[in-house]
């Protein structure tokens, strides 16, 4: 298994500069990297770094703690689709969730589905799920489910636990078969890479990429 092919690329920092951006990039292109992953600020140096590669730009939406407004999120989605991005990984509203306001939470997704997917985009549902419970997480899969979105991603990296086996065995017990997985937050070695693989991601997201295929 050739990890390199699942593997987004991710710098995510706050303070990242644009020098960091183009050697990311060029990483990118040197070990064969599935996408990038960057803040939306720099999804146009990331699009010309990468334009004559077939490398894809994934950037965040309502990251890292999902509680902007939805009209903010669309908004961040469109900018961001203008400025070249091919992926966005989106983080849910965690309050709606805590405060189990489901109909709001349908809604959203629904909604940054629609506002990516028309546009021929990719969107990835990050749950934080280290955050959640086992009946909240089920609840949230039988939504994406429904809404038919691309991936569903388990962790920004930055709130709770990340990726470990039993949530992604959970993910893919819930999900249905067409909806990808994006296993993120914690994967430092290629050991666990390829578990998570093997029990059902499709995509795995790393600031330490170039370290797991060593």
């Amino acid at each position: 298994m050739e990890i390199a092919h699942f593997l987004d690329h991710t710098l995510l920092r706050p303070d990242v500069t644009s020098r960091e951006i183009i050697q990311l990039c060029n990483e990118a292109t040197q070990y064969h990297f599935k996408a990038v992953c960057i803040p939306p600020y720099f999804v146009s140096l990331a699009k010309r770094q990468l334009e004559s590669t077939n490398i894809a730009i994934a950037t965040v939406v309502g990251f890292p703690f999902g509680y902007a407004g939805l009209a903010s999120k669309v908004e961040e989605i469109r900018r961001a689709i203008e400025h070249g991005a091919d992926e966005f990984d989106v983080v849910i509203n965690l309050c709606a969730v805590k405060d189990r306001d489901w109909n709001y939470v349908k809604n959203e997704i629904n909604s940054l589905c629609t506002a990516v997917q028309l546009k021929g985009k990719i969107i990835k549902v990050i749950l934080e799920t280290g955050l959640l419970d086992e009946s909240e997480i089920i609840q949230l899969c039988t939504i994406c489910n429904e809404a038919r979105v691309d991936f569903v991603k388990n962790s920004t990296g930055v709130n709770g636990k990340g990726a470990t086996k039993a949530t992604i065995m959970l993910l893919r017990q819930h999900l249905h078969k067409h909806i990808k997985i994006k296993a993120s937050g914690g994967i430092r070695t290629p050991e666990l890479a390829r578990q998570l693989l093997e029990l059902g991601a499709n995509r795995l997201g790393s600031s330490q990429s170039i370290s797991l295929l060593n």
